[in-house]
């Protein structure tokens, strides 16, 4: 096993691992659509922060030489499942329409530091 914590996910103060890899397997931490190395989500809402979510998880992915055509799994937790049409076009413009992952959701009561919506993603390292 592998524990990964950057500086920039250290610099936030948050405590747990950004992603740990098993084997061939990158697990992600839920990724909010928080500014990088921050505690501070970005304005503008759920539409704001799902392409802030994105982005940040293409930074972790990318430091793994992974991209979202490697991601198998997602799980969406939405603080408000009303928004869930709003999200779903933003969460699909990242990935090729015929490599969707795997994928379940759920409406929370509350998300850390107030957010809109969380990712958890698993990517395929195949023997990277």
């Amino acid at each position: 096993m592998e524990f990964h914590r950057s500086e920039t996910f250290a610099a936030a103060g948050l405590p747990f691992s950004e992603s740990v890899r098993v084997g061939d397997v990158l697990y992600l931490s839920g990724c909010l659509g928080n500014q990088p190395g921050s505690k501070t989500l970005v304005p503008g809402g759920l539409e704001a922060e799902a392409h802030q979510t994105m982005r940040n998880i293409a930074h972790v992915l990318g430091k793994h030489g992974l991209t979202f055509d490697d991601v198998f799994k997602c799980q969406v937790m939405l603080a408000d499942m009303a928004e869930w049409e709003a999200f779903n076009p933003i969460y699909m413009s990242y990935f090729k329409r015929d490599r969707l992952p795997a994928r379940s959701a759920w409406g929370c009561n509350g998300l850390a530091l107030g957010a809109r919506v969380e990712l958890e993603c698993w990517a395929w390292m195949g023997g990277k």
